[in-house]
């Protein structure tokens, strides 16, 4: 079976926020695009949260991504600034809900062991993974676009290797039942 499916990761920040957008056709891995929004000139938090929304609904309708993997915020040492990226992961969320694309989320030590093995991998041992697992030429300037892909490239690892009893979908009760005939009493 050769089914295609569009990936979207996101690295969301409110300074620079990385996207990438794989193509799977298969077992095939494609980039077909990277870029980081910057958003550092703009001074107004409200006028950048409305940015990242915009830019986007404008990668979800170019690209038509089937699915939205996005980093989760971590805790840092300043309270301000977790507040401040939840608010970005969140508007970009909020765009691809508004586009009905299905939203996975990933902490940065989830995504880090998917791709490097290590949970505490710098952002340039992840960067040079991905550079090397899908083939790029060169690392990019700015690495929220690496961590994009590698948010992107995680989502696909999870998705095609997690186990088969973990990773049911049921449309319904009736679903559910049919399927889990012990775990179920009349």
């Amino acid at each position: 079976m050769n089914t295609e499916r569009i990936i979207l990761g996101i690295d969301p920040g409110t300074n620079n926020m990385g996207m990438g957008i794989l193509k799977i056709q298969g077992s095939k891995i494609n980039v077909l695009a990277m870029d980081v929004l910057k958003l550092s000139k703009l001074t107004n938090h409200e006028l950048k949260l409305k940015k990242i929304f915009e830019s986007t609904l404008r990668v979800i309708d170019s690209y038509n991504p089937d699915e939205l993997a996005i980093e989760s915020p971590f805790y840092g040492k300043n309270v301000q600034s977790m507040l401040k990226l939840g608010r970005a992961q969140g508007v970009a969320i909020a765009a691809a809900l508004y586009r009905d694309i299905p939203v996975f989320e990933y902490s940065p030590r989830k995504i880090k062991q998917s791709i490097t093995g290590k949970g505490s991998a710098s952002k340039e041992q992840l960067a040079a993974l991905v550079v090397k697992l899908l083939s790029l030429k060169n690392i990019p300037e700015y690495l929220d676009a690496t961590d994009a892909l590698g948010v992107a490239l995680c989502h696909y690892f999870q998705r095609n290797t997690s186990n088969k009893s973990e990773n049911k979908t049921y449309s319904g009760w009736k679903s559910f039942a049919s399927k889990n005939p012990g775990r179920v009493k009349n």
